[in-house]
């Protein structure tokens, strides 16, 4: 009973969303926010912080990697063991047609806003000042994914608990704070 609610609410909140992502203007913006959520960029990131020798660079660095070697494998673990079907696959709802093609096959939980908040929580660890902005951009590419038609609002909200939890897990083990 409760999981049944649970399943409407994300799907009626789902189709609230997704409705308000027909404008080519909010399609195109979703899609480039959820792109600044890839793998690449991060890389780049650390390069950047290199360069331009931003201080904590090296702590930075570690605490991302470790993270993400914690992340990644139970992302796949969960997204795996779960199979969530994605919007466009979900029986109880209207056909769904997706801005984009996702790089699987399931939904729960959102790999790309894990990983955002990976490096949301890994860079506001070592530089608090930036928590608010990080959190913002985070919190943006979770809602792009749903815009985008691949997610379901659950799916951003596991994903971002993975993330964090990833990251503070690190910084623990890490002695960063």
């Amino acid at each position: 009973m409760l999981l049944k609610r649970l399943e409407y609410w994300d799907h009626a909140f789902f189709c609230r969303l997704f409705a308000r992502s027909s404008s080519q203007v909010m399609a195109r913006g979703s899609y480039w926010l959820s792109k600044s959520a890839d793998g690449p960029l991060y890389v780049l990131l650390v390069l950047l912080l290199f360069l331009f020798e931003v201080a904590q660079a090296w702590q930075v660095t570690r605490l991302l990697l470790v993270a993400f070697a914690i992340e990644l494998p139970l992302y796949l673990l969960l997204k795996n063991s779960i199979k969530r079907a994605r919007p466009q696959q979900a029986v109880s709802l209207p056909r769904i047609v997706a801005h984009i093609i996702p790089s699987d096959t399931f939904s729960l939980p959102s790999g790309h806003t894990a990983a955002a908040f990976v490096v949301v929580t890994s860079l506001s660890l070592i530089y608090p000042a930036l928590l608010l902005p990080l959190l913002l951009w985070g919190a943006l590419v979770g809602l792009s994914r749903v815009m985008l038609g691949v997610h379901f609002p659950l799916d951003i909200l596991a994903g971002m608990l993975l993330g964090v939890l990833s990251s503070l897990t690190a910084a623990s083990w890490l002695e960063i704070w």
